[in-house]
């Protein structure tokens, strides 16, 4: 009927059908129902799997047109959804004791407790007889309806089979007014139905005298006085009257629409007069609301939005097994294609309040999700095949399994998770770092080596210290500058080398504080140039006693190294060669400042990253080669007499400072954090007290407690006491240089 009404667009509602097929508007184009179709119902029970938070589930499905579509649309909406499917059976039709048996035995072996079931009556209850003959029990049934569970429950013991199951039946509404009509309901008043007085006679045991009619004496006649008001009738498919109400008033409401006007498309037509596919369009956009409170209009395929009831299987405390409604699936409030599942007011789940289940409240916090769960309160059935992964752990899958069995592996040193069953973990941004938990991310504290903290306030005093010490010098130098000691020691120098050595020694106070682009730039410039010209100074003070005293015979090219200004260009040519490295370093790769994540938990480190490490190599290797060659030139002088023993001076500190910077380079790439600032700064600090403690402090020994040697007459004195070992291994005794005495 529906393809032939349908090449003619004649509207057809019916109340009855369910076939999937007749959805399908190409082939029947002017058909409606006011009830879904069965893959609707099927979509339904997806849906609420989904809602319970499902992941892993067994599909069995009859191995009929129905069973086939609705098990294909479950399985293609629950992939859709990543939820795994352990196994899809198909059960076949026919009676078949051996199948049955196949499908119990593979049950035995999954861990899936959800079972999605699309069956029939008989088969159903086949399989929950041989579960129960091997009492496996635990499982949790999800079927579109409950007649097939509801005729099962006959099954004595089944209700442990079936405890926690869920069905869906479709929402009935109460037709306002039927009760009473129902039960005003008397064949006398309408004589001319007869089905009413068949309908009398069956509910209530008696037969009616008709006329010219004979009965005999064992049946009971109907007197007329009996009241179908508050009686149990025999066809409870009378109660199905409201889906016939849902049809006829879609008609009432589409014919008022069409008289009306009302979808302003300019058809309107005299109520009296007009045809029946002028019908159909209205009827297809109907959309009205029950004196109960229900909603009613089609979808696109002429199917009734249909609203589902949820029932639960549970016991009572007298231990009988009953289906309990829980909640309503109500599609016309439904957002991103998924459909919203309310508890019903005043049932309660496993102890919850209803609030606090199945609906996302603001009682519940984002990290329980879709059900919060009080003390008193049990968990909403679970079926997964690994447990969630908590924030703080990652998901790892497991090798051959589906994505939905996995393992739980805690996050590693750096990375957080902050939800549940996270596939990866996550790095925190650059300025925070992940809690203890890792399932969060904390804000970084900054830190650097400060004037103000323990440390950095002792390395400023000692800093300061040394310059203050190496400016005393230099005082005691300028104040002493006529004696012998000074002048042997070639004063032009030393008064260079004692104030390079208190630019060392402040150069640590701009390794100190928050770094800066200003200081990044200085730093270890300042730092590289005040070194080679102390080093250089140190390195012209030995070659001009090596020079003086190896040069014995008149007329050699070498004397002539030991001009008055041979010192000042071994000292500027070393500074200059240092010069031009800081320069292309800074104009190749210049340092700046950067944050350091990496070197103390918790905390964002502020250092300077020294840009080039070619550029920054070739200077410290400058440096350093200046000061090996430098120690070598005082080691091989050190036995050269010498009134004051300058070049053992010399050789002692420059051994102190090659010593420094040589423990500093495996001290350096040890240190983590700020302790690599610190590793310099004590470096630069030692190697300047090195200096300036080996070869100056000898000296003000001399000039301020021993002021009776620093005269000509105890120098000439010291000096033949030091040179009688030296004439006996030379004939010809050298002379010393016109700065010397």
């Amino acid at each position: 009927m529906a393809r032939l009404l349908g090449l003619y667009k004649f509207p057809q509602v019916s109340y009855a059908s369910t076939l999937p097929s007749l959805s399908d508007k190409t082939q029947f184009p002017s058909f409606l129902r006011t009830l879904a179709s069965d893959l609707k119902s099927s979509y339904a029970v997806t849906q609420l799997v989904l809602h319970l938070g499902w992941s892993w589930v067994i599909i069995l499905a009859q191995d009929d047109d129905f069973g086939q579509q609705a098990g294909a649309l479950a399985a293609r909406e629950l992939g859709e959804a990543d939820i795994c499917i352990e196994f899809h059976v198909p059960v076949p039709s026919q009676h078949s004791p051996e199948k049955i048996n196949a499908v119990v035995q593979k049950m035995q072996t999954s861990t899936a407790t959800g079972v999605l079931v699309f069956l029939s009556n008989s088969n159903f209850k086949l399989i929950l007889q041989s579960l129960l003959g091997f009492s496996l029990l635990g499982q949790v049934w999800v079927s579109e309806g409950l007649l097939h569970t509801a005729l099962a429950l006959a099954m004595p013991g089944i209700s442990q089979v079936l405890r926690g199951t869920f069905g869906l039946l479709r929402h009935s509404s109460r037709v306002h007014g039927f009760p009473e009509f129902f039960a005003s309901l008397h064949p006398n008043r309408t004589p001319e139905d007869m089905f009413l007085g068949r309908f009398w006679e069956a509910t209530f045991g008696c037969r009616w005298l008709h006329a010219n009619g004979t009965v005999s004496g064992e049946v009971r006649l109907c007197s007329g006085s009996e009241s179908l008001r508050g009686h149990e009738h025999p066809f409870q498919d009378v109660s199905r009257v409201d889906i016939a109400y849902t049809a006829v008033y879609s008609v009432a409401h589409a014919l008022q629409d069409l008289v009306s006007c009302e979808h302003g498309d300019g058809m309107c037509t005299d109520p009296k007069h007009f045809q029946p596919w002028q019908l159909l369009h209205p009827l297809r956009k109907v959309r009205f609301q029950t004196p109960d409170g229900t909603h009613i209009m089609f979808d696109a395929n002429g199917d009734l939005v249909t609203t589902y009831d949820v029932f639960q299987g549970q016991q009572s405390p007298k231990g009988q097994f009953h289906f309990v409604r829980i909640g309503t699936m109500d599609p016309h409030r439904s957002s991103e294609d998924r459909i919203m599942i309310r508890l019903k007011d005043g049932v309660q789940w496993g102890g919850c309040l209803p609030t606090l289940c199945w609906v996302k409240s603001p009682l519940c916090s984002k990290q329980q999700g879709l059900c919060c769960r009080p003390a008193n309160c049990y968990q909403v059935p679970s079926s997964v095949c690994s447990t969630s992964c908590e924030p703080g752990s990652s998901q790892i899958p497991q090798q051959g399994a589906p994505h939905c069995c996995f393992e739980c592996r805690p996050c590693p040193e750096g990375q957080f998770t902050d939800q549940r069953d996270m596939k990866s973990c996550r790095q925190c941004p650059k300025e925070q770092y992940p809690s203890q938990a890792r399932d969060r991310c904390l804000p970084r504290t900054e830190t650097f080596l400060a004037f103000d903290e323990p440390l950095g306030l002792a390395l400023t005093s000692v800093a300061l210290a040394l310059a203050g010490l190496a400016c005393l010098v230099l005082g005691v130098f300028l104040r002493f500058r006529d004696t012998p000691v000074v002048r042997a020691n070639n004063r032009a120098l030393s008064y260079v080398l004692l104030v390079s050595l208190a630019l060392c020694a402040l150069s640590p106070l701009l390794f100190l504080g928050r770094p800066s682009p200003t200081t990044c730039l200085l730093r270890q410039t300042t730092f590289a140039v005040v070194f080679t010209v102390a080093v250089s100074c140190v390195l012209a003070k030995t070659l001009t006693v090596v020079l003086a005293f190896r040069v014995t015979r008149p007329g050699q090219r070498i004397r002539m190294c030991l001009g008055p200004n041979t010192s000042s260009f071994v000292v500027l040519g070393a500074l200059v060669v240092q010069v031009v490295l800081c320069g292309i370093r800074l104009g190749t790769s210049p340092p700046f400042p950067h944050s350091d994540t990496a070197s103390e938990a918790g905390r964002l480190v502020l250092l300077c990253q020294e840009g080039s490490g070619v550029a920054f190599s070739c200077v410290l290797g400058y440096l350093g080669l200046l000061a090996v060659g430098t120690f070598s030139v005082a080691f091989l002088a050190r036995g050269l007499p010498d009134a004051f023993n300058e070049t053992k001076f010399l050789t002692f500190s420059m051994l102190l400072f090659c010593s420094v910077w040589t423990a500093f380079l495996p001290l350096y790439h040890s240190a983590r954090g700020k302790a690599t600032v610190a590793v310099e700064v004590f470096s630069i600090l030692a190697s300047t007290a090195g200096l300036l403690g080996g070869i100056f402090l000898p000296k003000c020994y001399l000039i301020l407690l021993k002021p009776e040697r620093n005269t000509l007459a105890g120098l000439r004195l010291g000096h033949q006491a030091q040179s009688a070992p030296f004439s006996r291994r030379n004939t010809d005794t050298p002379r010393l240089p016109a700065q010397y005495p």
